[in-house]
């Protein structure tokens, strides 16, 4: 009699854990299909995709099989070769990138100095991303000829004394890559890295797939497709396409200690999904593990960079990506075996970072916040404000007919789109050109082009009124 209700408290304590398990969950999953749904309102991108992975159970929400660009999500494969050849003895980290790029000279402060590979992993090369300084590869070019042309340029910093973010370190990582192996960038990362590591969804550069989300661009709070040729010379830096399937496989081996037990419990996860031997198996291929341990243990203190990864507060390592059509974001906890992905066809970087990092606070057990707006979506409501005003201006310089008014009309618009040509390629370190038609939502374009619109138009208007006074005064002379 007493055994029978042991049993019962224990099967009654049973189904309530489990309860209580399965009611988390579904809270969580709630909650993160809540703040997706918020992140589309709010950049109003058509696509998005997110993958949790969570002590080893993998979770998708949208479509695990669209294929997006990673944008600088890239570096941490490219990072990832460099530390394998080193393991086997073919690069040296401390060594002079010109050992590897034979006739590769920088300069700083006039005198030739040193960049070693470690410089270029941790971004502090003495490069930067200005586009002004250090031109990116044009269409067609080699990774080879592209470093030619940066070749013997002056640095902004002494190599190894700051950090300072730049594609440019990861496209010579990638030629390096090219030298050591005696093969082509892409043909080394595939074959190497991607096959060996089971990631059979990511691709070096545009892949031709039926399963490619087109990337977007945002403008007057719409979205309009906007189709880019990727660079050969820069997809070491930032231009891999993957989904969230592998994504998950991507964190999976990052969050992985070498091996896991396999069971035979029928789990659905993707580890235990691989055998039913009830054995050991890999995660990670053995000559990886090295490599991948070796980036780790580089990630010293917050805000650390090293071989594509960025060490965040509490441990949590991670990195984001953005091209103009594109945002991503990836993040993981290796002590807690947590981590979360998301990727969306909008350059909407704030935001798509703010929606990952509330997903991984979700699953961690923090609850979310609110989602941060992203510099182009402020400028989109701004320039829509701008836009809107202009119409209404033109509208008052038609009718207005005193000069005062038409010439102060005149002044402030000049004034404010003097400001804007000029302090935006400052604060955003890139040309005019490149803001308007490439980074920024068109509405900024539009908003600048009825401001112009209404100088003119003003300007031709109190020229009238001259050259018509001037006729009255000769008439009635």
């Amino acid at each position: 009699m007493k055994s029978r209700k042991i049993i019962t408290v224990l099967i009654i304590s049973i189904v309530i854990v489990f309860s209580w398990i399965q009611n988390a969950y579904a809270s969580n999953s709630n909650e993160i299909d809540k703040l997706i749904n918020d992140y589309k309102n709010e950049t109003k991108c058509e696509h998005v995709s997110v993958v949790v992975f969570d002590k080893g159970e993998v979770t998708y929400y949208g479509d695990s099989g669209d294929l997006y660009q990673i944008g600088s999500m890239t570096k941490a494969f490219t990072g990832l070769a460099v530390q394998k050849l080193k393991t086997e003895g073919l690069i040296d980290e401390d060594a002079d990138i010109s050992n590897y790029i034979p006739g590769f000279e920088a300069y700083y402060d006039s005198a030739r100095v040193d960049i070693t590979v470690r410089n270029l992993l941790e971004q502090k090369s003495g490069y930067t991303n200005s586009e002004k300084d250090y031109p990116s590869a044009d269409e067609g070019m080699k990774l080879s000829e592209w470093a030619d042309s940066i070749s013997g340029l002056e640095l902004t910093s002494k190599p190894g004394t700051e950090y300072s973010y730049s594609n440019v370190n990861y496209n010579l990582l990638g030629l390096i890559i090219e030298n050591v192996s005696g093969r082509t960038y892409r043909d080394y990362m595939e074959q190497e890295i991607l096959v060996p590591l089971g990631l059979e969804n990511t691709f070096v550069g545009t892949p031709t797939d039926s399963r490619i989300i087109e990337g977007t661009r945002l403008g007057y709070r719409r979205v309009y497709k906007y189709p880019m040729t990727v660079k050969e010379a820069c997809i070491p830096a930032g231009y891999f396409y993957s989904n969230t399937e592998d994504m998950g496989r991507w964190i999976e081996i990052w969050t992985a200690d070498g091996t896991e037990d396999v069971t035979e419990d029928g789990a659905e996860d993707r580890t235990k999904d691989r055998t039913e031997a009830g054995t050991n198996e890999r995660v990670v291929p053995e000559e990886f593990e090295e490599p991948l341990s070796r980036v780790k243990e580089n990630l010293k203190k917050e805000e650390d960079y090293y071989s594509g990864w960025e060490l965040f507060a509490d441990g949590v390592i991670g990195h984001s990506g953005g091209t103009p059509q594109f945002s991503s974001r990836i993040i993981f906890d290796e002590r807690k075996q947590i981590g979360v992905c998301v990727l969306c066809n909008l350059n909407v970087a704030a935001t798509t970072d703010s929606l990952c990092n509330n997903v991984f606070n979700v699953v961690s057990g923090k609850g979310s916040g609110k989602l941060v707006s992203d510099i182009w979506t402020i400028f989109d409501r701004i320039f829509i404000s701008v836009t809107v005003i202009g119409i209404l201006l033109f509208a008052v310089i038609l009718v207005v007919k005193k000069r005062a008014v038409l010439i102060v009309i005149d002044v402030i618009l000049l004034i404010l789109l003097v400001l804007v040509l000029i302090l935006f390629p400052i604060i955003f370190g890139a040309g005019l050109k490149e803001i308007l038609f490439i980074w920024a939502p068109w509405s900024l374009a539009g908003g600048l082009l009825i401001i112009a619109g209404d100088i003119v138009g003003a300007a031709i208007k109190l020229l009238m009124g001259l050259r018509h006074a001037d006729y009255n005064k000769t008439d009635k002379g």
